[in-house]
């Protein structure tokens, strides 16, 4: 019987922020289209260039580089899909280039986009990673050539939380005559970012991740990089994505973005204490475990762990009815049977990446949290390893 409820789960949503939502319930009367010419049009828009204002200076952008889309997947979309634009004028921008690199971690709205990319012509490499999660550079910079148009690598990995050196990435990337796009949804909110220092060229982000409202995301794409819109047929956003603005969802996400401004740096350091405190029980308290994703360079509330011979879909299930609620990967690929990509990629046996769980802590985790999830993980862990064979046979 559950003696409370623990969200552990803040890599694939977040609750929403108390002051985003006294930002959001105040803004019900400001219903204009920020297209119209009129008043209540004049008070949206101003409304969402304050915001966009905001966010831009939060990663160092200037306020037109900010492009608003509806999530963090339409960015990636977005970047990735004006490589194939067929237009004249687009394809020249590229030089006639054709070869998109993506790493083998990527969020699957980017791996599925890019095998896209290939059906339509373009040549797409995939880049690996090491054990850590981390990108082999060495191997990245074989891979990147004359031909190399977009380089595509997130920033913070979803599923083990591995931090990339995307300054160095970039670095390698321009050398090369090609474009850099990160992925950032894990990472704006949690880490420092900074797209001048970084040296991106286009950067997603995304305000559910970080407690604001879902169904907003942006698009960082620097003034001199080439674009081309994926959303056509309406001038909003100067051209470059079509449809009526989220006001509510803008506004939202800037809230959120504020408070990050102001929570950030403090959160990290609580989150990473409880999660190393999660870490050192379960390291010393159950058997035949394994930690994935960089020990050190790791989003600081991000765990991910394998159990092995215990079924992740049925830990995570009994975890549920104690009111722990955890995630064996990936919010976008659950209901797949097949194993993580991510842990394939970093060599994991299919076996073993089964047995993952992930760990996210967020703003609203306490030490009680913990405390309860190390009372109920150990039963949960011997009730499912005794269902199954391989590890009795192992015992």
């Amino acid at each position: 019987m559950k003696d409370r409820n623990v969200y552990l789960d803040n890599n694939a949503t977040t609750p929403l922020h108390p002051e985003v939502k006294k930002a959001i319930s105040g803004l019900f009367d400001i219903y204009g289209n920020a297209s119209s010419l009129h008043f209540f049009g004049r008070q949206a828009k101003s409304a969402i260039e304050t915001a966009r204002a905001d966010m831009a200076s939060f990663i160092n952008a200037d306020p037109d580089e900010i492009i608003f889309v509806g999530s963090g997947s339409e960015a990636n979309n977005t970047v990735l899909n004006m490589l194939s634009c067929c237009s004249a004028l687009c394809s020249s921008k590229y030089g006639g280039k054709r070869q998109i690199i993506v790493s083998d971690i990527e969020h699957p709205c980017v791996i599925e986009t890019s095998k896209c990319m290939g059906q339509k012509g373009m040549t797409v490499a995939r880049a690996g990673v090491q054990r850590s999660g981390k990108i082999d550079i060495g191997r990245l910079k074989d891979m990147i050539n004359e031909n190399t148009v977009l380089v595509s690598i997130m920033m913070a990995n979803n599923e083990i939380g591995t931090i990339q050196d995307i300054k160095s990435i970039s670095d390698i990337t321009h050398r090369n005559g090609a474009l850099l796009h990160t992925d950032a949804v894990q990472a704006v909110g949690k880490l420092p970012v900074d797209v001048k220092e970084l040296g991106v060229d286009f950067l997603s982000f995304s305000a559910h991740k970080i407690y604001g409202p879902k169904g907003i995301g942006a698009l960082y794409a620097r003034s001199k990089a080439p674009f081309c819109p994926f959303i056509r047929g309406g001038h909003q956003e100067k051209g470059r994505r079509a449809g009526t603005e989220n006001t509510i969802g803008i506004i939202g996400m800037a809230a959120a973005i504020a408070c990050r401004r102001n929570e950030m740096a403090q959160e990290a350091r609580r989150l990473t204490r409880l999660k190393q405190r999660l870490k050192d029980f379960i390291k010393d308290n159950i058997d035949d475990i394994s930690f994935n994703g960089h020990p050190e360079d790791c989003l600081p509330g991000t765990l991910n762990v394998s159990f092995k011979a215990a079924e992740g879909e049925a830990v995570m299930l009994y975890l549920d009815m104690e009111g722990i609620a955890v995630s064996t990967g990936s919010a976008c690929a659950s209901g797949s049977l097949e194993p993580s990509h991510v842990l394939l990629a970093i060599g994991m046996e299919a076996e073993d990446a089964h047995g993952a769980i992930r760990f996210s802590l967020g703003r609203e985790t306490t030490d009680e949290d913990i405390d309860y999830v190390i009372e109920r993980l150990p039963a949960v862990i011997k009730k499912v390893r005794g269902m199954s064979s391989s590890y009795f046979k192992k015992g």
